[in-house]
């Protein structure tokens, strides 16, 4: 039986301090809840929640593609629309 122990105890086998929990036979476990030293252990019980697991789904997108469209400058600095002043 397990008990939680309301006072200090100390054997050949054990040390146990108060609100130590042990397992005792059963008639050994009595006699010391009786004798007002322990008490009966509660076992408690933690419940989890537990998620599970989300499969992300995402779409197949567009690649990305850099557009000059409607951008004044170019690369290199050209002018794409060719009557343009060039730079001095």
């Amino acid at each position: 039986m397990n008990i939680k122990m309301l006072i200090g105890l100390a054997g050949n086998e054990y040390s146990l301090a108060p609100g130590d929990e042990r397992d005792f036979p059963q008639e050994e476990a009595v006699r010391l809840i009786d004798a007002g030293y322990a008490v009966p252990a509660v076992e408690v019980r933690i419940e989890r929640a537990v998620a599970s697991p989300v499969i992300e789904k995402r779409k197949k997108g567009k690649p990305d593609v850099v557009s000059t469209e409607g951008d004044d400058s170019a690369v290199g600095g050209a002018d794409l629309a060719g009557g343009g002043e060039e730079a001095s």
